[in-house]
């Protein structure tokens, strides 16, 4: 059995899932964020509730906001009390077992290729649209990551061809670079973005109301969206070149955004052409929360 747990700004999410990847179990508690102390509480209780309800042996597996770097500590995270702690450390001391720990987005990604829309491919890469812009790699099942811990980390390139005349004026992203793809692409990208051309403070549901409606603002904020968005899948196909993009993260799941985006994304790669299928997460917002049980399992087998 694989426990998997997905730690996020608000809540703590438990499954496991059995061999076949069907979810037997699930939990779920609010994020303590006041200290670092009540935050490792709830996790280690989390896991023991899990264990003991199970009552089978249990592989641990968990995604984070943020990454580990090279000497095991926490960094980039929007839970500031997990910054700077040497959380897998601390982790694999209490429970007497080794618990790998990495990014949500690449838990999104493991999870997709193993049994989700990216099952039977090489070379995934996945994208999170959602309040930020993460991605995750992975080559035969295995999430790379890299001596930097940045392996997909596309969201804080700068994005390709900006121009102010069609992108809006620069942007400074909160890790200090200008015009990150996450501020033009994430789901809070598409809003900032609308609120600067209209000065109306909407969210992306009434966004795509408006685009529905045949709003002109809307539909021109959208097909600037699309651009956007196309160009920056096109330098992942140029350095990459994956077998399969699957998207994940509430922007993925406005159906429109599928249609003519691989046609969009090849006016920008190399060769003007294509072939790449980019399509939506199968397990949806599950897909977090199964790919650190996945994880877990992967790490299990290898250290027997």
């Amino acid at each position: 059995m694989r426990l998997g747990l997905d730690i996020g700004g608000t809540k703590i999410e438990a499954v496991v899932i059995d061999k076949a990847g069907e979810i037997i179990y699930r939990e779920r508690c609010a994020t303590p964020r006041q200290s670092y102390g009540d935050f490792f509480q709830a996790v280690t209780d989390m896991i023991a509730k899990a264990m003991q309800t199970v009552n089978q042996p249990l592989s641990v597996g968990i995604g984070v906001p943020g990454a580990v770097d090279s000497k095991g500590f926490i960094k980039n995270s929007n839970i500031l009390v997990l910054n700077q702690q040497a959380f897998t450390r601390d982790l694999e001391h209490a429970l007497g077992m080794p618990v790998p720990v990495t990014n949500d987005a690449n838990c999104f990604t493991l999870s997709e290729a193993m049994d989700g829309s990216g099952r039977g491919h090489s070379v995934v890469f996945g994208v999170i649209l959602g309040t930020g812009c993460g991605g995750g790699l992975c080559i035969d099942n295995r999430l790379i990551s890299g001596p930097n811990a940045c392996a997909g980390e596309w969201g804080h390139n700068a994005l390709p061809r900006y121009h102010e005349s069609r992108d809006g004026e620069v942007v400074t992203c909160y890790c200090g670079q200008q015009n990150c793809i996450e501020s033009f692409i994430s789901g809070s990208g598409l809003e900032r973005q609308y609120i600067n051309h209209t000065h109306q403070h909407v969210s992306v549901p009434h966004i795509m109301q408006q685009v529905e409606l045949g709003d002109a603002d809307a539909c021109l904020l959208w097909e600037r969206y699309c651009d956007q968005l196309a160009r920056a899948l096109a330098s992942i196909v140029n350095t990459l070149d994956p077998d399969v993009i699957v998207l994940g993260g509430g922007v993925s799941n406005i159906d429109i955004l599928y249609s003519g985006l691989q046609a969009r994304v090849a006016q920008y790669v190399f060769g003007k052409q294509c072939r790449t299928p980019i399509i939506q997460a199968r397990h949806g917002d599950s897909s977090g929360v199964r790919g650190a049980a996945w994880l877990g399992a992967q790490r299990a087998t290898v250290s027997s």
